[in-house]
């Protein structure tokens, strides 16, 4: 084979592949691995607390719907043992409540919990996409079995934090 046909050949080749190849590199330079991977959602997040000692407690037999929430959905089902809880706004409502249920015999009525709140649209990046952010102004609770209700942190960004301080009273109170 002489010289010049080799480099035609050589040149053909290497368009060939370059060609059979170039999808392959779009679709990895598409896949970026250092896209959206936050959480998107701008969720409250309301935790269980001592009122006597303010540390974090778990409360077992409760269940939690919302009234006024995203498809006013049962948040955490009858019998649930929980910690902490998400409980979702509404972008297209500017309150929401929540009712919290206690399956014991001596805690016969529920707990409701009422925030009002402003919606801003939050624009992210190109890969994420836009969120709603949620700032409460105002917020007021029942006092069955729940003692008090503190917000943390009135600014609901997609950050998982403990915005939202439920305190139940732990101790007996006997002297």
């Amino acid at each position: 084979m002489n010289m010049r046909l080799m480099k035609k050949f050589n040149l053909s080749a290497l368009f060939a592949v370059s060609l059979a190849l170039s999808p392959l590199i779009l679709f990895v330079q598409g896949c970026n691995t250092t896209g959206c991977l936050d959480n998107r959602s701008s969720l409250p997040i309301a935790g269980f607390f001592s009122y006597e000692t303010g540390g974090s407690i778990s409360i077992d037999s409760i269940s939690i719907g919302g009234l006024g929430a995203p498809n006013d959905s049962l948040i955490l089902s009858t019998g649930t043992q929980a910690s902490q809880v998400y409980l979702p706004f509404s972008s297209e409502t500017d309150g929401v409540r929540f009712v919290i249920s206690y399956n014991w015999k001596y805690a016969p009525f529920p707990d409701t919990l009422t925030f009002r709140y402003d919606t801003t649209p939050y624009f992210v990046s190109e890969e994420c996409g836009a969120m709603y952010r949620y700032r409460i102004t105002h917020f007021e609770h029942t006092s069955n079995l729940l003692d008090s209700m503190a917000v943390v942190d009135s600014l609901i960004t997609n950050v998982e934090h403990v915005n939202i301080k439920l305190f139940y009273r732990t101790e007996t109170g006997e002297e």
